[in-house]
């Protein structure tokens, strides 16, 4: 079995909660060494590369993070919360995310490690 393996590196802690765009140009800048345009050029035909492959029906696999499947919903009745009246929620496509079983197992480890006295 041939499992490719991360680098490891110490990630920076993020300030928001949240990774935006910029975050990931920024990470990339750093470690990369190009120019900002050119990091922000990067992370954005990864993204535009990943949207179209979902967009177009295609499952996007990235091996040792996870993959993307779109699915399709059917109609079903709902409620609007604020008034509690019935309505229709229509049929739509939505974009499931499984995450792989390396980063389960990453993600997991970490809870452990913070968990232990």
């Amino acid at each position: 079995m041939n499992i490719v393996t991360p680098i490891q590196t110490d990630p920076p802690a993020p300030i928001s909660g949240r990774v935006t765009r910029a975050d990931l140009a920024d990470a990339v800048r750093q470690r990369l060494g190009v120019s900002g345009a050119k990091s922000v050029d990067l992370v954005e035909l990864v993204l535009t590369e990943i949207r179209e492959a979902i967009v177009s029906g295609e499952v996007v696999k990235l091996r040792s993070f996870g993959s993307f499947h779109v699915r399709s919903k059917n109609e079903r009745p709902g409620r609007n919360p604020k008034t509690g009246i019935a309505a229709p929620v229509s049929a739509r496509l939505v974009v499931t995310f499984k995450a792989s079983g390396i980063l389960r197992e990453c993600l997991n480890k970490e809870r452990r490690i913070a968990r232990e006295p």
